[in-house]
């Protein structure tokens, strides 16, 4: 059972991420007043297994029915399984798995039960982060931006920084750590930038039959077609302003565009749009980033980050240079984030989701 988490002083967070690759639930312990980082702890993860990622496929893109329903339990099973391996928990910050992201029209859905969560754990959750962020107009997405605030001002940084995560969707944070408060305008600009790892996953997947292009070494055998990369970066969505997100198969018509490719040159031709759409989006920032720090699985694809490198104008890095895990980032935004939802700060922002006013998302379920 956790100690109560009061409103001022140190909290041992828990979070967990299960994101839109479907490669597992990572988690992981962080140490905060719900503005400051003090500290990092334990990290785990708990893959999901060949039928347990086909469930959640077969999920993606629906709102209900048997499939959610079986995802639901899939999402559940699996954080149990991995966050109860962990002890001297104060809260947990539980995302769930997003199976379809409509902000604009239907909303956004997330399941798994945070409730049922707390009580099998005896711990404090919180969960359903990004709902009161979408009914106030906002995207709901991303949400880690807050914690990025929080890690420039961790690693020292004294000029503008980009965080880019490269998951199933790309999301990119710039920063401004010279603004105190991750709320205030000028703090932050966050926004999807297009299809990151998700339709190389899929295409390696259906043509492969594996999970994703192993250190980029079909797409380095490869040549980029330019036309399709060319249709490619004349989607609408790339003329939006932001803030601005997507859904993981947004973008599912780009195994269309590399369908008559020979394997490696779909795989080389996707990655490109992965880090052009990226290029794209760094002309939104307000002032040019002094680095690009690069968080999530796709950091671990070399072709993909010489891509970025080649069509950036500042450093690209992975968040390891600067003392970060780039794996489990995101399980600490969601652990960070918890303890705003239980002090009652705002969680999401204007720059962050387009949402109309700051506002703290997130409910709290007791064991």
């Amino acid at each position: 059972m956790s100690r109560a988490i009061g409103k001022t002083g140190a909290v041992r967070a828990l979070g967990a991420m299960s994101g839109t690759s479907l490669d597992g639930v990572d988690a992981a312990v962080l140490v905060t007043d719900g503005r400051d980082i003090l500290g990092f702890g334990e990290t785990g993860y708990r893959g999901y297994s060949e039928a347990e990622r086909a469930v959640l496929a077969r999920a993606l893109g629906r709102w209900d029915g048997a499939e959610v329903m079986a995802a639901a339990e899939v999402v559940d099973a699996a954080h149990r399984a991995v966050l109860g391996g962990f002890e001297g928990i104060d809260i947990i910050g539980f995302h769930g798995q997003t199976l379809a992201h409509a902000p604009r029209t239907r909303g956004t859905l997330q399941v798994g039960d945070g409730a049922a969560l707390a009580a099998a754990l005896g711990v404090p959750v919180a969960w359903d982060f990004r709902s009161a962020d979408v009914a106030l107009g906002g995207e709901g997405a991303p949400l880690a931006p807050f914690f990025h605030h929080a890690c420039a001002r961790y690693i020292g940084a004294e000029a503008p920084v980009a965080f880019l995560n490269l998951g199933g969707v790309g999301n990119v944070t710039w920063v401004d750590p010279g603004v105190a408060e991750p709320e205030t305008e000028g703090a932050l600009l966050a926004f999807d930038t297009g299809p990151a790892n998700a339709p190389l996953n899929d295409l390696m997947q259906a043509r492969r039959g594996v999970a994703f292009d192993k250190g980029g070494a079909l797409a380095r055998q490869g040549q980029v077609e330019t036309g399709a990369l060319e249709l490619f970066l004349a989607e609408h969505y790339f003329a939006r302003m932001p803030p601005k997100s997507l859904d993981r198969n947004d973008f599912a018509q780009m195994i269309g565009l590399v369908g008559e490719l020979a394997d490696a040159d779909a795989a080389a031709t996707l990655t490109a749009m992965c880090a052009a759409g990226v290029a794209e989006a760094m002309q939104h920032c307000p002032s040019a980033p002094s680095e690009v720090l690069v968080t999530g699985g796709g950091r671990h694809n070399p072709v993909l980050m010489e891509m970025l490198a080649a069509g950036l104008e500042c450093p690209v890095r992975p968040v390891e240079a600067v003392g970060l895990d780039g794996d489990m980032l995101e399980a600490q935004a969601f652990a960070y984030l918890a303890v705003r939802v239980a002090r009652g700060m705002a969680t999401s922002c204007p720059g962050t989701t387009g949402v109309r006013a700051s506002v703290g998302g997130g409910t709290v379920s007791l064991p």
